[in-house]
C-alpha cells in the first residue's frame, strides 16, 4: 500500500481470523512504533508483546472495552514509566508510536483496535511490569474476520469543512 491508502484503510478491527502474523510483519510494526517521534527525543514507552492465547485471553479482563484483545493474534501493550516532572507529553508521544503501529499494520492488511486499561493490578501481573510502570493502552492485532483493510470511501467523520478552520475559528 501507499501512505495515503493505508491511512485511509485503517479501521478499528475486533474480530480476527485465526491467520498468524508473520515475525517480519510483527518487527516491522513494532520498529514503526520505536521510530515514532516523541517529546525532547525521551521515547518514553516500552512494548511489551503478546501472543499467548491464554494470556491474550487473560489481558482482556484490564478494561470493559478491551474484549477484542481475547481474539486478536498479537497484542502490543505501551508501558511508560513514572512521569518525569511537568510538560512531560507521554500520551502526545503514545499516541504518535500508536498511530504508527496501527498505520503500519493497515500498510500489510492487519487489521488493528486499541484499548484503554483500567486495572493496572492485573496489568502489571499479567505482563511482569515493575511496580513504577503502567500499562497506558493495548493494541490487538490479527487479520479481520469480516472483510479485508480497504479504502474507505465515506468515513463516519465530521465534514471537513465542519473540522477545518483556515486564519480563525
Amino acid at each position: 500500500m501507499q501512505t495515503w491508502e493505508a491511512i485511509t484503510s485503517r479501521r478499528n478491527v475486533r474480530s480476527f481470523t485465526d491467520q498468524p502474523i508473520a515475525a517480519e510483519d510483527l518487527h516491522r510494526i513494532l520498529e514503526a512504533g520505536r521510530r515514532a517521534p516523541s517529546s525532547r527525543n525521551l521515547q518514553p514507552w516500552d512494548f511489551v508483546v503478546v501472543t499467548d492465547g491464554t494470556q491474550l485471553q487473560e489481558l482482556a479482563q484490564v478494561w470493559v472495552g478491551a474484549g477484542h484483545v481475547a481474539g486478536a493474534q498479537t497484542a502490543i501493550a505501551l508501558i511508560v514509566g513514572p512521569a518525569e516532572g511537568p510538560g512531560h507529553r507521554d500520551e502526545f508521544d503514545l499516541g504518535q508510536a500508536t498511530m504508527a503501529m496501527m498505520v503500519t499494520a493497515a500498510d500489510t492488511g492487519i487489521g488493528s483496535a486499541h484499548s484503554a486499561v483500567g486495572d493496572q493490578d492485573l496489568a502489571r501481573r499479567l505482563l511482569g511490569l515493575p511496580a513504577d510502570h503502567t500499562c497506558a493502552y493495548l493494541i490487538s492485532l490479527g487479520y479481520p474476520a469480516d472483510r479485508p483493510l480497504a479504502p474507505i470511501v465515506r468515513p463516519d467523520r465530521r465534514a471537513f469543512d465542519e473540522v477545518v478552520h483556515w486564519a480563525h475559528w
